[in-house]
């Protein structure tokens, strides 16, 4: 694939759902749309992990992604993440958000079943090959249970030339590095665990998609501008600033404790969540009130 991809870069935050009485608070989603451009971010993401996409139906999802595309009128990117843990669903959800407009895929490994390598191969070749836009496989072996070898990004990339990146969210640097060498240097890989920013950029990590950038969009976009520079010196400054907050995305599983913290910081009204999913409770808050504190924040 020979586009130019120079724009796929920097901060590209998922972002949450905003639920008001069960059902999705559109009217918060584009605040939170425009409070992203406004804070430099380079790109949102639309139904990733911290979106809680299994709660929501394929509708809701398409309608989200019909719904950023058209708020951010080309002034960022807007990148879909489109994958389930049905082929079925995940070639609905595609097909869709490549209808609808939006830039790239991030398409997560098939969860709970734990295909072989092959059958990963066979499945993101398939979907893949089906889209002109480019994308990305999100690979997050803690959620979906399951890894795949840099030798299966290889394979499917023969098949599939729009395989241009990766979401990365597992500690594994290690693999960051034999990614990048067998896949060449321009592979678009994304960090996908707050504390990991730094390291995975200066291994060659191209930007991040993570939570935090929900909460402080200037402070994450300004350690990618960074670390883009060539300024290690801010790059780590920033790295340090934003390590607390980062950790606390993860006290409870996410969005629980990020949803929080944006309703105590006004970003939203409500940290209301569907089931299985509910809100922080008591000694929650007042552990993340402490790290709003400390970061400055609050």
């Amino acid at each position: 694939m020979t586009q130019d991809l120079s724009w796929l870069k920097g901060s590209i935050p998922p972002l949450i759902t905003p639920f008001r009485d069960g059902a999705i608070d559109f009217e918060t989603y584009g605040r939170l749309i425009e409070h992203q451009i406004a804070g430099g971010s380079q790109g949102i993401l639309v139904n990733g992990t911290t979106s809680e996409p299994s709660t929501l139906t394929v509708a809701e999802r398409n309608e989200l992604v019909r719904f950023a595309v058209k708020t951010a009128r080309g002034r960022i990117p807007v990148v879909a993440a489109t994958g389930s843990q049905s082929y079925a669903e995940t070639r609905e959800l595609s097909a869709f958000a490549e209808q609808a407009g939006a830039d790239a895929q991030l398409i997560v490994t098939p969860y709970y079943i734990k295909p072989p390598q092959r059958g990963m191969e066979a499945y993101f070749a398939d979907i893949m090959g089906r889209l002109k836009t480019p994308a990305m496989v999100y690979h997050i072996p803690g959620r979906a249970g399951v890894s795949m070898d840099v030798a299966t990004f290889q394979a499917i990339k023969d098949r599939a030339p729009n395989l241009v990146g990766v979401k990365h969210a597992s500690t594994d640097l290690a693999f960051v590095t034999d990614l990048l060498a067998a896949m060449g240097r321009d592979f678009r890989i994304f960090v996908g665990l707050e504390e990991l920013c730094f390291p995975m950029m200066a291994i060659g990590a191209v930007g991040m998609m993570n939570a935090v950038g929900n909460l402080d969009p200037k402070r994450v976009a300004a350690l990618h501008h960074a670390m883009e520079a060539g300024d290690l010196k801010t790059a780590r400054e920033l790295h340090f600033a934003l390590f607390e907050v980062s950790k606390a995305i993860f006290f409870d599983t996410n969005p629980i404790p990020l949803k929080y913290m944006m309703k105590k910081l006004g970003i939203i009204a409500h940290n209301e969540h569907r089931l299985p999913m509910v809100a922080a409770g008591e000694a929650l808050e007042r552990r993340l009130d402490g790290v709003l504190k400390v970061c400055g924040l609050l």
